[in-house]
């Protein structure tokens, strides 16, 4: 009964800050609907009685006010429909906005990181679009919990044992619950298979991993392994749903054992004399619309039940979001920097692992400097690139921007003061304003911004290639608009990089690992004339990680990594001078371009 509670106060809530107007309109609208049937059923006994007693005209007026409160009944729910349904999709939208705010809504990615929380995004995900049709359902069990208050009464009338008749649906109410409880197991269970095949379904969809897998002969293995996930996933779930349909029919046997108790009793009567032929026609007509109401109130709460699941979802969605809510800097972000960014025995591991990703990290980046990060895959380069832009917090130690700890700046002042480029850059199928714009709001309509961060990445021919220039479409994902290669999208990128604000730390992590030497050189070109002039204007410091050691050397301070340590710092000349590490991998790479 707490989840129903719940459910019901969510819903009506969101409703009610939806449209009032709506709600009530609607609740009014189904409420008349559903007394009109129980008035059926008594206009049925007179008209009987009536007819039996040879009262035309009064069993005229009686069948004509059975047909009219039977229109009445018709037309008030659909009416009704029209309102709640505007509703439903009002409260979708609602659900689905504090969905992206839960997920996107603190400053790092924890939450990503928890199987736990994807799996519960899943699942919620899936049950947005049936939003309306719980909202719908609510309603609906209000009108018929009204309709099943009037029924009993008018049962009361006749023989007081009928009363029992509606108290016969709470065992298949109560079954109804265990057997949507084994669904929701059932759904929970499936919830990484279900992650699982749809990422297949991606690959197998998607262009750019489908060219790779045909070349590789992938597509038959690809297809099993879908295949067997759907079938492992559609057999639990089957099997919840057995169960689940076994218990409902158990609790539905249980009434119609009641529902046909009724009706013998008031035969009973009838043949003893104690009730009319009227009453006969009664019972029975309450009886078969009790039975609808049981039948349609057991679907209902199914439906209810489900909604139920859903907003305790949403509630662990809030909690855990709330869990990672940081406690918020206050310190203001300097329009300069005159020290750099020092990290103090920084250590780091990821949620829900003992792992240290890295550990004891001391290492200063004066202002104005040009640092490069270097070391073997899983050395924590990136990891170290995530800290420093605020999307994590050090488990250990602390970093200082200007002698003040990260931690106690403002996060969105900082976040506003960096310009990142990574690996995997965000692929915007949105106009190309947008797409270049979304890294400087501000400016999202102002072409002369945009234009000159298109024209220092040099993306002149991309905007050339789109028919409407900045106003064009990009991609075909859910739309006609223009192809881009995976080189030019990761021009665009370094536009919405570029575009940013005054940037105190500007960042590059591995965008060119696909590239070619000269491509490469050609894009730390575009981007270092921007660096260099944010490191004269505001001492801002340039962050890049590569594996070409012909781009780490024109850096000002090379840090290799090893095992999430610094294992040593310096320039190009006294690395190299140093004989260690640095050298050997440098050596290394340079005789396999000669």
């Amino acid at each position: 009964m707490r989840a129903l509670s719940r459910t019901t106060a969510l819903l009506l809530g969101m409703a009610l800050r939806g449209s009032r107007g709506r709600l009530f309109g609607a609740m009014a609208l189904l409420l008349v609907g559903y007394l009109a049937t129980p008035a059926i059923a008594l206009a049925l006994r007179g008209f009987t009685d009536a007819a039996l007693d040879h009262r035309s005209d009064t069993a005229a007026r009686l069948a004509l006010l059975a047909i009219g409160l039977l229109l009445v009944e018709l037309m008030l729910g659909h009416f009704a429909h029209l309102l709640y349904f505007e509703l439903g999709e009002l409260e979708e939208s609602a659900l689905q906005e504090e969905l992206l705010t839960l997920s996107n809504g603190t400053q790092g990615l924890e939450n990503f990181d928890s199987p736990e929380f994807a799996d519960t995004l899943v699942l919620v995900r899936e049950d947005l679009p049936r939003t309306r049709a719980a909202l719908e359902a609510l309603l609906q069990l209000g009108g018929l919990a009204l309709q099943t208050l009037v029924t009993t009464v008018i049962l009361a009338t006749l023989d007081p044992w009928v009363v029992l008749l509606p108290l016969a649906a709470v065992v298949p109410v109560l079954l109804g619950r265990r057997a949507q409880d084994s669904v929701e197991r059932a759904k929970e269970n499936v919830a990484p298979r279900i992650r699982l095949t749809r990422h297949l379904l991606t690959l197998g969809t998607t262009a750019t991993a489908v060219k790779e897998l045909r070349l590789c002969g992938t597509e038959e293995d690809l297809l099993a392994r879908h295949r067997d996930g759907w079938r492992s996933t559609t057999a639990e779930l089957q099997r919840g749903h057995l169960r689940g349909a076994l218990l409902r029919a158990a609790g539905q046997l249980v009434f119609a054992f009641a529902y046909g108790g009724a009706i013998l009793l008031v035969l009973r009567q009838a043949v003893t004399g104690r009730a009319g032929v009227g009453d006969v026609v009664l019972v029975i007509t309450l009886a078969v619309q009790v039975s609808v109401q049981v039948a349609s109130a057991l679907g209902l709460l199914t439906v209810l039940q489900g909604a139920g699941r859903m907003a305790e979802r949403m509630a662990d969605l809030r909690s855990w979001s709330a869990a990672m809510v940081r406690p918020g800097g206050t310190r203001a972000v300097g329009d300069r920097l005159e020290r750099g960014i020092r990290f103090e025995g920084v250590g780091f591991s990821y949620p829900g692992s003992g792992r240290k990703i890295l550990d004891g990290v001391d290492l200063l980046i004066p202002a104005g400097t040009t640092a490069a990060l270097v070391g073997e895959n899983g050395a924590g380069k990136s990891t170290l690139v995530k800290l420093l832009c605020g999307l994590y917090q050090p488990t250990e130690g602390r970093i200082l921007v200007d002698g003040v700890d990260l931690r106690e700046l403002s996060a969105e002042q900082w976040s506003a003061r960096v310009a990142p480029l990574f690996q995997d850059f965000a692929r915007l199928e949105l106009l190309l304003r947008e797409n270049v714009g979304v890294g400087a709001l501000d400016s999202l309509h102002d072409d002369d911004v945009l234009g000159a961060a298109l024209e220092r990445a040099r993306a002149e021919r991309v905007v050339q290639r789109v028919p409407d220039g900045l106003d064009g479409l990009l991609g075909r994902g859910y739309g006609d608009g223009a192809e881009l290669s995976g080189g030019q999208w990761q021009t665009l990128g370094l536009a919405r990089c570029l575009v940013r604000p005054a940037p105190l730390l500007m960042l590059l992590d591995e965008p060119a690992a696909a590239l070619d030497a000269a491509a490469e050189a050609a894009l730390f070109e575009r981007f270092g004339d921007s660096a260099g002039q944010a490191a004269r204007e505001r001492g801002a410091v340039t962050l890049f990680v590569s594996h070409r050691f012909s781009t780490v050397r024109m850096a000002d301070l090379i840090v290799v990594l090893e095992n999430g340590r610094v294992l040593e710092t310096g320039s190009h000349t006294e690395l190299m001078a140093n004989r260690r590490t640095y050298c050997e991998l440098f050596e290394l790479q340079a005789r396999a371009y000669r």
